[in-house]
This record gives C-alpha cells, sequence and structure tokens, in this order.
C-alpha cells in the first residue's frame, strides 16, 4: 500500500476539488475524487452539447459541472487542478493561489505520492518518441513501467498500485513543468527552440518552464542534455547530481555519442560499443539523436543486449514518420507530429536523399519560420499549405536565398482533402509525400493525432 497516497486520499474527502477541463484525459481524475469522497466541479468553456460523451461522464461520475464562457469567473474550490492548457498565470488562476486555496496539477500531486524511481523527458521536439524507447527498454529488460504524463493516459489514478520496485516513465511539457517544484530522479531534455509562444509570454519563461525539470534534483539525481543543442545543454551549469550528455557530432566524457557509425557511450571515459546505427529500425537522424537520449537515460539499468533488440525490433510511435501506403507507386506518409517548423526541418526533411513533396500549415503559435524556408528549397518540390501559417511558410521559402520558382511547386489549399488530391495531381511514380505540417493543428483539428488520422483515412480512401 502506497501510504502517501492513502493519507492524501483521507485528506481530500469532503473537500471541494475543481478540474479545470473536460477533456480525456481529465475524465479518470474525476471519476477518482468523486470516489474518494471529495465534492468535485468540472470545469470547461464548452457547453454540454458540445462536450458530447466527456460531458454525460463527467456527470455521471457524480461532478457537478460549471460551463460556459464565465467557467473561471467564480471559482470556488478548495483544491483546483489546472489541466495543463491553461496558462499558469491566467489572472483567475492567479487570483486561486492569491486566496489562500490550493492550485495543482495531475502531474504535480503524482509526483508528490510517488514511491518509486521517476525518469521524466522534455524538450521541444523527441519527446513522445523518446519517452516510449526508456519504456520499451525497461519493460524489455522485466522491469515494471507505468507511462504517462504528456503521452497519454494520466498517472495519478494509478498511484495506489505503484510500487517502489517499479518505475514510472513521463513526458512533460512546459505547460506541465511550469508550475513544477519537484524534479524526476532522472531527467532528459532531448533539445529546445522556439515553441508555444501563442502562450508563454515569451521564450525566456518557455526555458525557465522546460529548466525545472532539472532545478529541483538532488545530488543522488541525473540529468541527461544535448551538447549539440545550445539551450539544452545550457541547462548543465544548474544540475546538482550526475550529468550525462549526449552528441552526433562529439565524443562525451558521460553519455551516448556517434564513433563513425558506431553508436558507443562512454561511462567516465570506459566506452562501450553498442551498435551500428543502421541497426536502429526507424528512420532518421533525429531518431539516433532520441536513441542517444534514451540510453543515455537508462545505462546501468538496462544491459546492452536489451537496447540492441529494443533497436531492431521497436517500428516507431504512431504518427511520427508513419509510412501509410503507395498509391500509384506514390509512397504516402504521416508525420503530423511536426507540430513546430525544427520538427519538420529535421524530422521528415533529414530522411530522404531526393525532393519530396509535402503538405504543411496549420494553427499559428507565433514562431518564426524563417530557417524554414532554405531547407524546404533544399528538400522540397511540391509545397502544399493549408491553414493559418500558409501565408508565413510560402512567405519564408519566397524570401530564401536559395529559393528558385522553377524548382519548387506551391499550391495553397483551403482543407486535408483538398490537400491530398492536389498531391495526387502533382506526383509521378516515384515520388514521396508526407504530411509534416511546421504547424500546431488547432483551429483545424482537435490534436496532432486527429489530424493524422484524418490525413491517413483519406490516403487510404484513394481509389
Amino acid at each position: 500500500m502506497n501510504t502517501s497516497a492513502e493519507r492524501f486520499f483521507r485528506f481530500v474527502k469532503g473537500k471541494t476539488v475543481a478540474f479545470i477541463g473536460i477533456g480525456t484525459s481529465n475524465l479518470p481524475l474525476i471519476r477518482l475524487f468523486a470516489e474518494k469522497g471529495a465534492k468535485v466541479q468540472a470545469l470547461d468553456k464548452k457547453d454540454f452539447e458540445s462536450l458530447g460523451q466527456n460531458g454525460a461522464l463527467a456527470k455521471e461520475y457524480g461532478a457537478e459541472l460549471i460551463l460556459g464562457e464565465s467557467y473561471l469567473d467564480s471559482i470556488n474550490a478548495d483544491i483546483v487542478f489546472r489541466s495543463p492548457g491553461t496558462p499558469f498565470y491566467r489572472p483567475e488562476l492567479v487570483a486561486v493561489r492569491e486566496s489562500g486555496r490550493v492550485l495543482t496539477s495531475e502531474m504535480e500531486v503524482f509526483f508528490d505520492l510517488c514511491p518509486c524511481k521517476t525518469i521524466a523527458v522534455t524538450g521541444s521536439d523527441g519527446k513522445t518518441t523518446t519517452t516510449t524507447i526508456i519504456s520499451e527498454f525497461l519493460k524489455a529488460a522485466g522491469k515494471t513501467v507505468h507511462l504517462g504524463g504528456n503521452i497519454g493516459k494520466p498517472l495519478l489514478p494509478e498511484i495506489e498500485s505503484v510500487s517502489e520496485d517499479d518505475i514510472a516513465v513521463v513526458e512533460l511539457s512546459s505547460f506541465q513543468l511550469i508550475s513544477m517544484r519537484k524534479s524526476p530522479d532522472i531527467a532528459v531534455v532531448t533539445n529546445l527552440a522556439p515553441n508555444h509562444l501563442d502562450i508563454h509570454k515569451d521564450m525566456q519563461e518557455y526555458i525557465d518552464s522546460k529548466k525545472n525539470i532539472v532545478l529541483h534534483q538532488n545530488a543522488f539525481a541525473k540529468a541527461v542534455v544535448n551538447l549539440d543543442n545550445e539551450i539544452a545543454n545550457s541547462f548543465s551549469a544548474d544540475v546538482r547530481g550526475q550529468l550525462a550528455k549526449f552528441s552526433v557530432k562529439e565524443e562525451v566524457a558521460n553519455g551516448a555519442f556517434l564513433r563513425g557509425t558506431t553508436v558507443c557511450y562512454s561511462d567516465y571515459g570506459k566506452v562501450t560499443e553498442i551498435m551500428d546505427i543502421g541497426d536502429i529500425r526507424i528512420p532518421g537522424m533525429h531518431n539516433v539523436e532520441n536513441y542517444f537520449a534514451a540510453i543515455s537515460a537508462v545505462w546501468g539499468l538496462v544491459d546492452v543486449d536489451v537496447i540492441v533488440k529494443v533497436a531492431k525490433e521497436f517500428g516507431g510511435v504512431a504518427h511520427r514518420a508513419e509510412f501509410v501506403r503507395e498509391y500509384k507507386g506514390v509512397k504516402y506518409y504521416n508525420d503530423s507530429i511536426a507540430s513546430s517548423p525544427t520538427r519538420t526541418a529535421c524530422g521528415t526533411l533529414s530522411l530522404y536523399d531526393e525532393k519530396i513533396a509535402i503538405i504543411a500549415g496549420g494553427y499559428d503559435k507565433h514562431i518564426p519560420y524563417e530557417p524554414l524556408g532554405p531547407v524546404i528549397n533544399d528538400k522540397v518540390k511540391l509545397l502544399i499549405l493549408l491553414g493559418d501559417t500558409a501565408p508565413k511558410i510560402e512567405e519564408a521559402v519566397r524570401n530564401a536565398a536559395n529559393f528558385d520558382e522553377n524548382a519548387i511547386q506551391i499550391i495553397n489549399v483551403t482543407n486535408m482533402e483538398e490537400a491530398v488530391q492536389a498531391a495526387v495531381e502533382n506526383t509521378a511514380e516515384g515520388d514521396i509525400v508526407s504530411l509534416s505540417p511546421a504547424s500546431a493543428s488547432f483551429g483545424l483539428y482537435k490534436n496532432f493525432e486527429e489530424r493524422g488520422n484524418h490525413f491517413k483515412s483519406i490516403v487510404n480512401g484513394l481509389k
């Protein structure tokens, strides 16, 4: 029995607990706290009809629903759980804190109550794949793994069943980290580049949020940072425990690195050759970096033969350079996870030797697109654009020094059906088409999964 969890749930019994957002990640929490005897409130900007089944389930679980545009105007609860998508410095939440009430989040409480070793991954790109690889390593080594955070299911509902010998592996976004004051036993920072500047007040707030993953570690903890990424590497100065760095450009004193095409690990100068990068089943140098981050995190917990076995067998995560089908000799790939310019440039556009066709554009997170322009001109022959960022991407391409109007065809469309049709009509046998938006999905889709699934359904429906 997890005695910390037991004490916590005794404490919340009879308290009014509010959850901001009635999405699939909060529903298990609403149910859990209602079952533990809390008076649960569920707050959401949508009306009951728009919530659909989620609203019905929250009500069924016993929650009082507070809905509509004014859902945050008069929060009256002892404990308020902020959803990651609700800005930490929103005035209504500042008022909650200033009134002496508890403002927290699912991940904060999980970290406070978790009895086992915790490994957490953050970064602008590569978080989900790195987190998944770490969990695959540990599961293959026979460990009981609790996988969650930003990657999927909430972990707090299973806190009572977590034992000291288990390992929790979590993906953490800047929105989750901004208010966290407890860091994991092993922290991983994949890379950092401008992102989510539509929510954060500036780039410094974004960086400071990410830094919380290492700031509260103790001397017995471990931090893994990307030597090749200037901002991630800058976190080294704040590391109190063991520091491991990974690099595809140079050898390191402690961490994973590349020697020729051989993946190596230096354990303070003792170098172990692990495998050739060709043994890694999922393509792309960015995935080599993801493996380096994951290997550095689990070194000493997992044997080398387990690392090699997973690398050879793990086929990757959906929506990440995922092969969809071949139609009329053209191969279609789904890289909907590419929700930032760096993710498109370092992901999809680094995978292929030949020029390809991409579908890009979406919600505007107010991040710069200028650096993407030269990469698209170098790697793309057909650019299909949609969404709010379409003009920004086109401008970045046309203003780049290497722009050649005879070398790239640019087509603007209004939806995904038109985008796929434009790809069909303007490609030939042997070509590659990839959905790689370089933009968030909001405005057109609820999330990148819905966007990727829609793209796949259209492609798979081509006759």
